[in-house]
């Protein structure tokens, strides 16, 4: 937050109207706080259907507490929350797939029987819940991991799998909180390439959290710095367009390098 206005910074000041009567998602004047512990204030973030954001902010700043609350599995302190119009908690929840920092597999579970979780937990068979999340493992480069048990897999395998199982559930919201946190440099590049073509063909619309700057740019339609807690918004910025399928002409494009730096720029003025 600036020290010399006091107010949120909006490098991007295009207003983003969200229709939150078919997979928008809306939060006014939300705040949050955990006994004495405030969180979150004055949140007010509109995300249309179909749009990626992302939030980036200090470690502790309340970005989780923020996707959670979308998500229905909290509610905020004060102020509204609707995903598609909803503002009921078990309503936000069904149009809704979080994907938490840790992969929560089920050790008794194979790499497969885990990633179809979410289908059969909707009622579908064994063999057909299988066959769908199966079609993905090569894709994931999971290909001949199916029967493995989480202990067997890399931590980056344990997590591709758990990204897999929230992508299949085919909620219209995804809510990822770090999504590639655990993997290396350059499979963590991949996922990202390979996430920006999926969301393309396949659109949902997502909020992401993420340390990562970069990352938030590539993937994300506009990105939301937020300060350190209790979290206000102290930034928008719209990512750059159009960006290159290919990931690495997108990011040493001179645009996109330039809304990097001032998005880390608003994060360190956040933090201060």
């Amino acid at each position: 937050m600036s020290s010399e206005t006091g107010k949120s910074q909006t490098v991007d000041p295009a207003p983003l109207i969200a229709d939150t009567t078919d997979e928008g998602i809306l939060l006014r004047a939300v705040n949050h706080a955990y006994g004495e512990l405030q969180t979150l204030a004055g949140i007010e973030l509109q995300a249309p259907a179909h749009s990626v954001i992302g939030l980036v902010g200090p470690s502790g700043c309340g970005k989780s507490t923020l996707l959670e609350l979308v998500c229905g599995l909290r509610e905020a302190s004060a102020g509204e929350v609707a995903v598609g119009g909803a503002t009921e908690a078990d309503q936000r929840l069904a149009r809704c797939a979080f994907m938490p920092q840790r992969d929560l597999l089920l050790p008794w579970y194979s790499a497969i029987d885990n990633a179809a979780l979410a289908l059969r937990n909707q009622g579908m068979g064994q063999r057909e819940a299988r066959s769908a999340a199966g079609a993905l493992f090569e894709r994931f480069g999971l290909a001949g991991f199916e029967a493995a048990r989480p202990a067997e897999l890399s931590g980056g395998m344990r997590q591709r799998v758990a990204f897999l199982r929230t992508l299949v559930a085919g909620k219209p919201v995804l809510a990822l909180d770090e999504p590639f946190a655990s993997l290396d440099a350059i499979t963590r590049a991949e996922m990202q390439e390979w996430l920006a073509t999926a969301l393309r063909t396949d659109p949902r619309t997502v909020v992401l959290v993420t340390h990562d700057v970069e990352e938030a740019l590539y993937l994300c339609d506009r990105v939301t710095v937020l300060s350190a807690r209790p979290a206000r918004i102290v930034a928008e910025l719209r990512a750059p367009a159009p960006r290159a399928e290919d990931r690495d002409a997108a990011v040493t494009d001179p645009v996109f390098v330039a809304a990097r730096e001032a998005a880390l720029r608003a994060l360190r003025a956040g933090s201060a």
